[in-house]
């Protein structure tokens, strides 16, 4: 059974904040509503929306001017990582979206982990271009090299 939902909170793979939307009645209940990214749509909730409509496309607007920034930062930025490794360039180990987060906030720029897409950890000598969604709309790529130590 489905729950219609006014987001309250922008949604990866839902919505944005201020939109309508279909989910199912345990997604509703046991995630979204709990966790303050929804409310059920009712009368109230709807002139609530309304008179936060200005508020929700300012930040939205804002969340875009720093992503578009951040996404300008990392263009610019090249990582290198060094790591053990066998003769056959093999790691010993492997690279993880934790490591390349802790790297770029050495040198200044805050990402959060789960925005690197990386698909497997790396587990090779070499260098490798990264997907980082920062916004819905903003993508970015970072480059990292991963050198033997």
């Amino acid at each position: 059974m489905n729950v219609k939902l006014i987001l309250l909170e922008d949604v990866e793979d839902l919505g944005n904040a201020g939109e309508t939307v279909n989910v199912a009645s345990g997604y509703a209940r046991n995630y979204l509503i709990p966790r303050g990214f929804g409310v059920k749509v009712s009368p109230a909730a709807m002139r609530q929306l309304e008179s936060r409509k200005g508020k929700i496309e300012e930040k939205r607007k804002n969340e875009l001017e720093k992503s578009k920034a951040l996404a300008d930062k990392i263009a610019k930025l090249e990582i290198t990582i060094p790591m053990q490794a066998g003769e056959d360039n093999q790691l010993f180990g492997s690279v993880t979206t934790h490591l390349i987060a802790e790297e770029a906030a050495k040198q200044g720029i805050e990402i959060e982990a789960r925005r690197i897409k990386l698909d497997k950890p790396i587990k090779e000598i070499g260098n490798f271009s990264l997907e980082i969604k920062l916004h819905n709309e903003i993508n970015a790529t970072l480059k990292i090299w991963v050198v033997k130590a």
